[in-house]
């Protein structure tokens, strides 16, 4: 749920388009804290950041391969 609504506000926030290094690393810092953050308060959300942080880690391990 809260992960779906984290995907939700991104996709929104147009960091896909966004063509400077900066505010990537800055929209991912953001992100990261904001999952850190619901992880803390509702631990049972915790297992499903950790499920989608290892896909996003395996997609970037793989483009850093290629």
């Amino acid at each position: 749920m809260i992960v779906t609504r984290l995907f939700l506000l991104v996709a929104k926030a147009h960091i896909w388009k966004c063509r400077r290094g900066q505010d990537l690393i800055e929209y991912a810092l953001m992100a990261g804290f904001v999952a850190t953050a619901a992880s803390a308060i509702m631990p049972g959300v915790a297992s499903s950041i950790n499920i989608v942080f290892s896909k996003v880690n395996s997609v970037v391990i793989l483009a850093a391969s290629s």
